[in-house]
């Protein structure tokens, strides 16, 4: 997984897979989601991400039982 934050447009990118882009969905006017064409998720952009309370990222590890 990789993220990129553009400051000045606010807007942050979460890349979940290399594999290549084939359809992109709208869920709202601010979250993007980008699928390969196994359907599995590839990348998120959130727009307005810090207005919105989504960036700067709290990262939560789990640990083994």
């Amino acid at each position: 997984m990789r993220t990129t934050y553009f400051d000045e447009d606010d807007i942050l990118v979460i890349r979940l897979s290399d594999k290549p882009i084939v359809r992109e969905v709208s869920q709202n006017w601010n979250t993007h989601i980008s699928y390969a064409e196994d359907g599995s998720a590839v990348e998120i952009v959130l727009l307005e991400a810090r207005a919105n309370g989504v960036y700067p990222m709290q990262i939560e590890y789990a640990r083994a039982a």
